[in-house]
Parts: C-alpha cells; sequence; structure tokens
C-alpha cells in the first residue's frame, strides 16, 4: 500500500503516545445540568490533542459516529501549529502562523493531523464511522494519510457536497480554472466488514407501487426459465426460479384473500408492518406481459453526490460554519437507533451539538454529543449556541475546561497532585485497557471499578501526608468483603500484608506510582 511521505512523520506517527492525559476541570456554571458530569452532552475547550487522549479512558471504542471539519490549509486560515513535539525543527514551528507564504504548511498540517487521527482511531467504536470535511488543497493528501492510519480497505466513500458559489467569473473572458462548487468528506469505516445502511432521501412526492416487465437484456442463459409458459430465447428474467414462483404464488394469495377489499399497495404495507417481510409479486398482465410489482416509495436512494444541500450554514457568524441539515444527513444514516454517541472535535460554532440536539428532539432520540475547541470563542459563540437550542429540547450538557496534566511523579513529590477521580479515570484506564466508568465510584472504600479481569481499587487521596504513610494492611482487606470471582486489584502507596494474606483475600497489588502499567492487557 502507498504510503505518504512528509516533513516531521517519524516525529509525529507515536506523538500521541506520548501525550499525558489531562484533568477535566467541569465548569458548573457555563453546564445546563443538575450535575456536571463526563456521561452528559459534552462541552470542552482546550486543544483536541490533549482533549481527546483525556477522554480515552471513558470513551475508548465506544463513538459511533465522528465528524470532523478541520482547517482546510487553504493558506488564508492562518492556523497555528502548537503540539509539542520532542524535535527541534518542530518546535521552531510552535506559535506560528501558517499562511500561503509558508513553504512548508502541507508538512505542519500533515503532523498536526496525524496524531488526532490516531486518537480517533482509538475512540471509535469497532463498527464506528468517521466522516472529514476538505476541499481540494488537501483531500489528496489526507485520503492518503486516512489509508494509512485507519487502512485503505476502510474507505468507504469521497462524498462530494455542493457549496456556494459566487458567480465572479462571468466578468472574464478566460479563466485560470474553473469555480469550486462542491468539497469533500471523507468517510471511513473502524472495521472493513461493518456495513452502511441504506442512505434515503425522502421525497416531496410517494411514488405509487407500478407493474414493469420482467424480462431483461442482459444475456445470462441460467436465468432463463419457463414462467407462464415462456421461456426466453435471449436475454434472461430478473430473478432466480424459486424467487420468480415465490412471487407468482403471493400475487396468487393477494387476488384469492384480499383484492377485494385492499389495493395490492396497501397490502404490501400491510404484510411490511405485520411482519417486516417485503413481498415479491409476480403476474402475466393481459397482453402476455411477465411482469414484476415494484412497491411504492416515498424515497430514493442517495449515492456520493450531495448536491441537493449546502454544505455551509448561516445560524452564526462564522466564516466556515457548516449546515444543520447536512450533518443531521449523516448522523440519521450512521446513529438511527437515537443512543449513539457523535464527536466533533473541531467543533467551531458547534453545528454538530445543534444538529444532534435538534434531531434528537425530532425524532425522540437519545444521541449524546462531544464538542472539542481550542479557541476562546467556545465560551461564547459556540456556548450560546448550544445552550439555546438545548432550551428548546430540554436537554442537559456539560462544560468542562481542560486541566493540568496529571503528573505520576507528582504521587512522589506531592507537587500537582491529582483530584481522586481525575487520577482513578487515569489509572484505571492505563492498568486495565478498559472503559472507566465514574459512576462506579465509590471514593470512601477506594472502589474505582470492575474490568473484566479484576475489581479496581485505588488508595489515595491528594495529600502528600497521606501519601507518605497510606498502606493496605489486614483491616482494609478483611472490609472489601466476600471474594466475587475476580481478583482484588489495589493500587496504593505501600502495604502492610505478606503474600499469604494477599493470597487468602485474593489481593494483586500495585505500588504507586509505579506499577501502573503492569497490569495492562
Amino acid at each position: 500500500m502507498p504510503t505518504i511521505q512528509f516533513k516531521g512523520k517519524p516525529f509525529v506517527q507515536n506523538h500521541h503516545l506520548t501525550v499525558p492525559y489531562h484533568e477535566l476541570i467541569p465548569v458548573p456554571d457555563k453546564s445546563i445540568t443538575n450535575e456536571v458530569r463526563l456521561d452528559d452532552n459534552l462541552i470542552i475547550h482546550g486543544d483536541n490533542l490533549v482533549a481527546l487522549k483525556s477522554l480515552l479512558p471513558v470513551y475508548a471504542g465506544k463513538i459511533k459516529c465522528i465528524y470532523i471539519d478541520p482547517p482546510y490549509n487553504t493558506g488564508t486560515e492562518r492556523w497555528i501549529y502548537n503540539d509539542n513535539v520532542n524535535s527541534p525543527m518542530i518546535r521552531e514551528w510552535i506559535g506560528k502562523v501558517v499562511d500561503k507564504d509558508d513553504l512548508t504548511r502541507h508538512d505542519k498540517w500533515l503532523c498536526m493531523m496525524m496524531p488526532r487521527l490516531k486518537l480517533l482511531h482509538e475512540l471509535l467504536a469497532d463498527d464506528g464511522f468517521i466522516f472529514i470535511s476538505i476541499d481540494h488543497f488537501e483531500v489528496s493528501s489526507l485520503r492518503l494519510l486516512m489509508d494509512e492510519v485507519f487502512g485503505s480497505q476502510n474507505h468507504r466513500n469521497t462524498i462530494a457536497v455542493r457549496r456556494g458559489i459566487k458567480n465572479v467569473q462571468s466578468q472574464f473572458e478566460d479563466l485560470h480554472a474553473l469555480a469550486v462548487g462542491h468539497e469533500y468528506v471523507l468517510l471511513y469505516s473502524k472495521n472493513e466488514n461493518t456495513r452502511l445502511p441504506k442512505l434515503k432521501h425522502t421525497l416531496e412526492q410517494s411514488n405509487p407501487g407500478k407493474w414493469d416487465t420482467f424480462w431483461r437484456g442482459t444475456d445470462r442463459p441460467t436465468m432463463r426459465y419457463t414462467l407462464f409458459g415462456q421461456t426466453p430465447e435471449t436475454g434472461q428474467w430478473r430473478w432466480e426460479e424459486n424467487r420468480a414462483l415465490r412471487a407468482i404464488e403471493n400475487y396468487e394469495r393477494y387476488l384469492r384473500d384480499y383484492a377485494d377489499h385492499m389495493s395490492l399497495d396497501d397490502y404490501y404495507f400491510y404484510h411490511l408492518q405485520s411482519t417486516n417481510e417485503k413481498l415479491d409479486f409476480l403476474r402475466l398482465n393481459e397482453d402476455g406481459v411477465v411482469q414484476y410489482y415494484v412497491p411504492p416509495r416515498d424515497f430514493r436512494l442517495m449515492s456520493d453526490n450531495w448536491m441537493d444541500i449546502t454544505i455551509s450554514g448561516s445560524v452564526t457568524t462564522f466564516d466556515t460554519e457548516k449546515s444543520v441539515e447536512f450533518i443531521q444527513r449523516i448522523i440519521q444514516w450512521i446513529c438511527p437507533n437515537g443512543n449513539e454517541i457523535i464527536l466533533d472535535s473541531f467543533a467551531g460554532s458547534g453545528t454538530t451539538g445543534h444538529a444532534v440536539l435538534d434531531l434528537n428532539k425530532k425524532d425522540g432520540g437519545k444521541r449524546k454529543f462531544i464538542l472539542i475547541e481550542i479557541e476562546d470563542f467556545v465560551e461564547e459563540l459556540t456556548l450560546n449556541r448550544i445552550r439555546e437550542v438545548a432550551h428548546t429540547t430540554g436537554e442537559s450538557f456539560s462544560f468542562f475546561r481542560l486541566g493540568k496534566a496529571v503528573d505520576i511523579q507528582g504521587l512522589i513529590t506531592g507537587e500537582n497532585l491529582p483530584s481522586y477521580m481525575e487520577l482513578a479515570r487515569y489509572v484505571f484506564y492505563t492498568a486495565t485497557g478498559e472503559a472507566f466508568d465514574p459512576s462506579k465510584v465509590d471514593e470512601s472504600r477506594f472502589y474505582i471499578g470492575s474490568s473484566s479481569k479484576y475489581d479496581v481499587y485505588l488508595v489515595y487521596k491528594p495529600d502528600l501526608s497521606f501519601l507518605k504513610t497510606a498502606a493496605i494492611n489486614l483491616e482494609f482487606a478483611e472490609g472489601l468483603g466476600p471474594y466475587q470471582g475476580k481478583k482484588r486489584l489495589v493500587f496504593a502507596p505501600m502495604k502492610y500484608l505478606d503474600e499469604y494474606y494477599l493470597e487468602k483475600y485474593q489481593i494483586e497489588f500495585a505500588q504507586l506510582p509505579y506499577e501502573i502499567f503492569r497490569f495492562k492487557g
């Protein structure tokens, strides 16, 4: 498989592994909820690379649909490269505006995108899909990068979506290039075996059922058999023989039992609603033509040509805002069950959150969104937009800011000690590789959740004097209660139990902070 090469790639291809977990600081006064929590609709203010890493303990493998709208790197957006990569060359890039005169802007863009895409891949569910908006400036590079991160076998479509065109070319006799009337949306899956639902577009006027000729001009001799005394000499019948014979029986049953009080269209829908089975019908008409029944339709199947909607939105003054209709088409398609999680890590004005809330109101769904935005406007523009929609839909959201890095060495020095919940989130996921559920935490008995192998405990308080003296002892072991079939994985600064008691109470001891990684996998 071809791979993409760019300046700085060796330094960023594993950079996502070195990004530290950071605290997620709840901001109650900017939230609409009775309790700010991580399983709510989320808006996170901060660098999306850091935020994505910090979401892994709770959301790894749980996101059904990701939509992102990264900088298109046209040279006019004046975005800034800020990733703290351990490379002298890349550190020269930090804090500098990337514009059209920057000869390394394509390299910088790819360096910015690669670690984020790798974290998004970890967050995406096995049956999930990711959509990325882009235009002609970087679509070729992005396609190669996505092939490398997600696998070329997981590329499903490159969708073309209409954008408005300013008609300024009519004043010129010749042109440098045609006006660009569309943008692209790259669609990738996490798993090549995951099937996409049909994408249907509801028609303003429904099409009634009709009869059409059963003979086709394509030439397959194996599909020539006798129906109603007719055997094609050329061409073929549309269906294989057994299906055709069942369709004849279905139509005869309709004529015998239902035709006197129900149209064929009504019977088709009656049977479909009763059994969820789509019936075939076949007949010989009065002119001696074999015909099959085409059911009524109030929709048409969509292709990768989305020129019927515009990608640009106009709810706010945000320059690159996407339309709610466009995002809702994606969500309705990929998240039809109504209980999925949708992530947008380049949230901008918040269209994705708006689309989720509005769609839930329309169909009664309980989908959740996660929005991440680094710019300061998120606390005004984005937040106000989502607050207004949430008020009309009656839903909640929780607002978080990124805090300091979870510094494990601080458990030794006593500096920058994380809160109990933040360390629990980090320790549980890092040690087990499984999702952390904040609702399971019982800090009073140091319990932080159960993995497939362990009941996990964290003996910790953000207090240096506690860390210097805290240890598990016989009283702690006896207080764990009866053995429930899983070993007890206990993280603590020290232990006052020998191997006999550890075995008796089924305790696997892990010393803080040195053995957090020992049990992973």
